[in-house]
């Protein structure tokens, strides 16, 4: 039977440079993670590229924030392999609950296609897993994450471990002393002005003085993020 992970437990963890993980759905048990080395992937570092630029402007996929954290959950979990089990799963969801945990949903029609979930403390946020089912998915909900984070003045945001995927787009693999360093200011740094705010570009997005063009959020997310290539 497995035994209930303490939501903040799971923060404490995230505070200490550490994040929990299971061997695969099916495991009663976790282990605490300390990479050598962690992958950032920060908001003005993002690599948008020209045709991630015409996919967001063509409005093919509607996004979210928060209208459905668990079935992004899930969608992560979606695998043959998987490091999200039951303790974790429930976590995640008591900390989605009470607004520190997030996810960005990518929908084509009423089909939750893509999404991506992670962890809010202080001026951090820590990208937890992502899913794709249809083209481009994971990339639109990573822009859009992006521009939420440079909006909302986020700082960090950690991938844990950097994969081809998220190097294409922009992340960087960084020291372990270097990446503790940049966790500290991060929640140091929180109660400076201006705060931390998931929610700044909900405003923007609904803003009739938003300058995206012809009101697309889609074309909002590439002026804010700008086209580097």
């Amino acid at each position: 039977m497995s035994l209930p992970l303490d939501p903040d437990l799971v923060l404490r963890g995230y505070a200490a440079g550490i994040f929990p993980m299971a061997d695969d759905r099916a495991s009663d048990e976790l282990f605490w993670v300390e990479p050598r080395t962690r992958a950032l992937l920060q908001p003005d570092n993002f690599h948008l590229s020209r045709s991630l630029a015409k996919r967001l402007r063509s409005g093919r996929y509607r996004v979210t924030a928060d209208r459905e954290f668990a079935g992004v959950l899930l969608g992560c979990a979606d695998r043959p392999q998987t490091w999200i089990n039951g303790p974790i799963e429930a976590a995640m969801l008591a900390l989605h609950a009470r607004g520190q945990a997030h996810s960005v949903e990518v929908w084509q029609d009423d089909t939750l296609v893509g999404g991506v979930y992670g962890v809010v403390l202080g001026r951090a946020f820590f990208a937890e897993s992502m899913f794709s089912r249809a083209r481009d998915a994971s990339k639109v909900a990573l822009a859009f994450l992006m521009a939420r984070l440079r909006v909302g003045h986020f700082t960090l945001c950690d991938c844990q471990f950097l994969t081809e995927h998220l190097a294409s787009l922009g992340a960087v693999e960084i020291p372990r002393r270097t990446y503790v360093g940049l966790l500290g200011e991060a929640l140091r740094s929180a109660g400076d002005p201006p705060r931390p705010d998931w929610g700044s570009l909900d405003g923007l997005l609904s803003s009739a003085s938003a300058p995206a063009c012809s009101g697309a959020p889609g074309k909002l997310i590439v002026q804010l993020l700008g086209q580097t290539s």
